[in-house]
């Protein structure tokens, strides 16, 4: 009897993650994605570091990046001490390969032009008033003005979108948690539009996802996360912006950290207390850890600059330490 694959492998490993709770969608995609790359090349048993490593060096963008190689090399861990208990020749990679894993870098925080101007080029897909542009319109309208995940719009089904009370149910997230999430009214009324609109090519029904394909054997499917990457690829070079963030170029998950950051801009502002406002916007974007929504103010200049001019503040007020 010839030993499993890897592929086979693989997919028992994240049948087992599943059965823990763990839904973590982008690792099992890289894993797959490794697992069928070694069984091209007729791997059977134990992993090595080096096939691992030459692995990770192959990554779609050939950007030539260690701190790339590094990412798709740690996504590779759990697997590998997983094999060992049938492969116990298998290796775990650690940070002596590609070094350590890069920490989270700035984002690129948009203005409220260039939102309008996403939504505007959105809106000028083609075919003009169909439904392909009303949905992209819409998508990113969505995350733009809730901080939501790419993932988590896209996994919206219509029982999911509650316009009449204004709110979103989030079903078991990124962290396998579930959340509601109250939408301003203008997010409200660009929802019904597409909704309606919507309605005039796809069936509805509680289970139809949200936001749905336009276009041949895909209409009325579900939206597919690659195909909204492509489109907002085409936008961003369309649109030509200055990129401000530490990665390549603008992304859509860069929406997200707009919403946080706007937020929490405004409540500096209004001179709410951040400490407690904090904790309400960790739940509100679904953070596992509240360390993780602080990193914003750390890690975002924006709000770093807000933050100085706050303690100068504190430090010239009567009482204050040295004064």
């Amino acid at each position: 009897m010839s030993a499993p694959t890897i592929l086979q492998r693989v997919q028992e490993f994240l049948a087992e993650r599943r059965r823990l709770g763990f839904q973590a969608r982008k690792s099992a995609s890289v894993l797959i994605g490794f697992a069928r790359y070694m069984d091209r090349q007729g791997h059977r048993g134990a992993l090595t570091v080096e096939r691992m490593a030459e692995w990770a060096r192959r990554d779609k963008w050939q950007r030539g990046r260690s701190a790339t190689w590094a990412r798709r090399l740690k996504l590779l861990r759990p697997f590998a001490r997983w094999m060992q208990q049938f492969a116990p020749g298998t290796e775990v990679p650690d940070e002596s390969i590609f070094g350590p894993v890069p920490g989270r870098v700035a984002p690129h925080i948009y203005r409220e032009e260039e939102i309008v101007e996403l939504l505007g080029a959105a809106r000028a897909l083609t075919p003009r008033g169909g439904l392909r542009p009303a949905t992209f319109e819409a998508l990113f309208g969505l995350i733009a003005s809730s901080g939501l995940r790419v993932s988590e719009a896209l996994a919206l089904r219509e029982a999911d979108v509650d316009l009449a009370a204004g709110m979103l149910t989030v079903r078991r997230t990124k962290f396998a948690k579930s959340r509601q999430l109250p939408l301003h009214a203008s997010t409200i009324a660009a929802l019904s539009r597409y909704r309606r609109l919507r309605a005039r090519f796809a069936r509805t029904s509680p289970q139809l996802s949200f936001f749905v394909g336009s276009r041949g054997r895909r209409l009325g499917q579900p939206l597919g996360e690659r195909q909204v990457h492509r489109v907002f690829i085409e936008l961003r070079d369309q649109l030509g912006w200055i990129n401000r963030g530490a990665h390549d170029a603008p992304r859509i998950h860069d929406l997200r950290h707009s919403f946080a950051v706007r937020r929490v801009m405004l409540w500096y502002a209004q001179g709410v207390d951040i400490d407690q406002a904090m904790l309400s916007l960790s739940t509100y974007l679904g953070h596992a850890k509240i360390s993780n929504t602080y990193w914003y103010l750390t890690g975002v200049p924006e709000l770093m600059a807000l933050a100085a001019k706050k303690f100068e503040r504190f430090a010239r007020a009567p009482g204050a330490a040295g004064a």
